[in-house]
């Protein structure tokens, strides 16, 4: 990805997340999140945006271990968090298949004679060596990722942190605000009262609230107070990286620039890493350094901030900046029509696609025909 020299905080490796659906032939695999790869850097707000029902929750989660990936590997810190072996898993039926498929025909030509059973058990021991030992390399492998995702090492979880989507759904209405904060504390083993308390005034007063709405249910609380509870409770345990799932999609419009203007401070007071997941491009315009686009579970864009707006390359993000809308109603009454993707314009039938950098730093999911034609786009717009 990015080639600076900003220290990698999150790294993910064709992370996949497949939901099963249905029984015995009837089992159907929902793709959420499809061979999706990308790099966080110390520092920095890297968003993913995209339609509802792209996968861009789901990557988060993933990543924070709430789901278990189905492939794929998660880096946090340059320590494997998590991993899947789904791919493992059909990498060995494969390998089983092919040697059996060679055995068959090597025992077809001993029936034609073609050659001898002495030779004929030497190469079949031969098959049989190779496969048992590269059956062996990827069983250690899936026990590797399996050590990994139970490890759990929960010293360093806890530098990961999640806001959630709705501010009303994650927080617990029978939990009174301090103990909804200091839960994160209890579990990474604080017992002293006295510092819980200051911990959890701290973090209050951090996101603009009071220590005397401590003893507070959350129902007592407006929408974006109780994303603040919320966000108190994220930075109490002094996290170095924090997902922020949407933290303003269910708040009011000024709340929304209350919220962004709160999370921008503790990122440069705090430096603190933010994984920032929205559909507002706008919003992402203003807050980012880097954007992901997804769609349908794939990463079809990722650039710098600067780059991607000026330069969007797939049919999906030019859609995308086109339904931003604008504050200036003369203006909408004579834009353009917005742009519509349809994912059948594409032609991966023989030519598959794959992510691509196209020019430095900026990846687009296309095949080499597609590749050839966005570089003439960006060399075309460079000479205007």
């Amino acid at each position: 990805m990015p080639k600076n020299n900003k220290e990698v905080i999150l790294e993910v490796k064709k992370l996949s997340q497949h939901f099963k659906t249905g029984v015995g032939k009837n089992k159907i695999y929902n793709k959420a999140v499809d061979d999706v790869s990308f790099k966080v850097y110390q520092g920095e707000v890297f968003s993913l945006v995209g339609e509802s029902g792209c996968g861009k929750t789901t990557t988060g989660r993933t990543i924070i271990q709430l789901y278990h990936p189905t492939e794929g590997e998660v880096f946090f810190k340059g320590v494997r968090v998590a991993a899947g072996f789904r791919e493992l898993k059909i990498q060995k039926a494969e390998l089983r298949k092919t040697a059996k498929e060679k055995i068959n025909d090597i025992q077809a030509r001993v029936t034609a004679n073609e050659i001898s059973k002495e030779d004929a058990n030497q190469k079949v021991l031969e098959i049989n060596t190779q496969l048992n030992n590269e059956i062996r390399a990827i069983n250690e492998e899936i026990d590797g990722r399996k050590l990994d995702n139970k490890r759990n090492n929960f010293e360093l979880m806890k530098k990961m942190q999640m806001i959630f989507q709705d501010p009303i759904a994650s927080l617990n209405p029978r939990m009174t605000v301090k103990e909804i904060i200091a839960e994160g504390l209890r579990i990474a083993g604080e017992k002293k009262e006295e510092v819980i308390i200051k911990m959890v005034n701290d973090a209050l007063e951090t996101v603009g609230l009071l220590p005397e709405h401590a003893t507070r249910y959350p129902h007592e609380f407006s929408g974006g107070q109780r994303q603040r509870i919320g966000i108190a409770r994220a930075l109490v345990v002094n996290p170095d990286f924090i997902i922020a799932d949407e933290p303003i999609s269910a708040l009011d419009v000024s709340i929304q620039a209350q919220v962004i203007n709160l999370l921008n401070d503790l990122r440069i007071s705090k430096q603190i890493t933010i994984m920032f997941i929205a559909h507002d491009l706008s919003v992402v315009k203003y807050f980012s350094n880097r954007i992901g686009v997804m769609y349908y579970g794939k990463l079809v864009e990722l650039a710098d901030k600067e780059e991607l707006f000026k330069h969007p390359l797939h049919p999906y993000t030019r859609a995308l900046q086109s339904s931003i809308p604008q504050p200036d109603p003369r203006y909408e009454k004579i834009r353009p029509p917005k742009i519509k993707y349809d994912p059948r314009m594409h032609d991966y039938s023989v030519d598959k696609p794959s992510l691509k950098e196209v020019s430095p730093d900026h990846f687009v999911y296309c095949n080499n025909a597609e590749f050839e034609a966005y570089q003439k786009q960006i060399k075309a717009k460079n000479n205007a």
